[in-house]
Formats: C-alpha cells, sequence, structure tokens
C-alpha cells in the first residue's frame, strides 16, 4: 500500500512540474500581436503576460496585460460587481488615476465568467488613455485582464477581446489557470 502512495505522490508532481513550466514557456501570440516584457514591477503575484497590437492593424496602439491570481477570488459568487473589477483588474498598475466610463457587464473569456468595464486613464505626463479591465474566474482563481490605449474605449475593447477570444489566448488561459 505504501509503496502505492509514493508512486501516486510521484506522478501528481510530475504532473505540477509539467504544468509549470508549460505555463512558464508558453508565448501565445495571434498573428498581430506581438508578445512584450511584463513593465509592471513585481507585487503579490507573478508576472503576467503582455502583448501590444499597432495602430495598423487595431486602430490605434493597444497594449493587453494577463494574468493569474490564483486563491483571489469569492468561491462562492466568482466576480460579482463593478467594484471588484475596480480593485483586481491591475488598472493601478498603469495609472492611479482611472474612472469608469460606464457601469460594467457581464463577459466570459476561456469558458470563464466575469465582468468587464471600461476606464478612462489619468497618465503621469497629462495624456488620456482609454482603459479596459477585466475580471473573470473559475472556482477560487481569478484571471485578470487590462487593456490600454490612445483611441476610444470601443476600439480597445473590440481589439482586446479579439485577442483574448482567440484559441491561443483561450488555451493559455486555461493552462494558466490548471498551473498552480
Amino acid at each position: 500500500m505504501r509503496r502505492w502512495l509514493i508512486i501516486a505522490a510521484g506522478i501528481v508532481a510530475l504532473g505540477a512540474l509539467s504544468a509549470g513550466a508549460a505555463y512558464e514557456r508558453a508565448a501565445p501570440t495571434s498573428g498581430e500581436w506581438q508578445e512584450i516584457a511584463w513593465p509592471f514591477p513585481r507585487d503579490g503575484w507573478p508576472a503576467g503576460k503582455a502583448f501590444r497590437c499597432g495602430a495598423a492593424h487595431c486602430g490605434g496602439e493597444v497594449e493587453v496585460y494577463v494574468r493569474p491570481k490564483i486563491g483571489f477570488c469569492n468561491c462562492d459568487v466568482g466576480v460579482a460587481d463593478d467594484d471588484e473589477v475596480d480593485r483586481v483588474s491591475d488598472l493601478d498598475l498603469i495609472s492611479e488615476h482611472f474612472a469608469p466610463l460606464e457601469p460594467g457587464r457581464v463577459v466570459r473569456l476561456a469558458d470563464m465568467p466575469g465582468r468587464i468595464r471600461s476606464y478612462e486613464l489619468a497618465m503621469t505626463d497629462g495624456s488620456r488613455h482609454a482603459a479596459i479591465g477585466i475580471a473573470v474566474s473559475r472556482r477560487c482563481d481569478l484571471m485578470v485582464a487590462v487593456a490600454k490605449g490612445r483611441g476610444d474605449a470601443t476600439g480597445v475593447q473590440r481589439a482586446a477581446l479579439s485577442f483574448l477570444g482567440s484559441t491561443t489566448m483561450s488555451n493559455w488561459m486555461t493552462a494558466a489557470m490548471a498551473g498552480r
């Protein structure tokens, strides 16, 4: 009996290491989107993935930052309201000065339910950017994304949702949420 427990523990450990390696090495791109370095300082969560789409393809330059926050969600209701999107979606990494443009709405990414909300960012150089905050959940885990661009919020949202909804990104998000 003890021998089987050791074998089972070894299989579980190998699976966890394999999932972690796949998560770290995955470099999803989708056509006109290019992966860029994670531009934010370390915080309590692992760095995520960052991507940029040029003006020619996205109607204005758009950047998307996405990362899992494992164990950071209300296990019973998931992403419940706009206040939660404001709090968890990493907008404050881009600018501490953001204002919602409208109430959020329900969204689904990689088969995870959540909410999306549009914002205006006041950047430190005085410029204004449109931003989209997204928080979706699976069980007690969050996947958050924030997109910013110089265009209008509708264009930024369209570009970000198209990219995040791609098969490549959906597969990456699913693997990242499973890669404890």
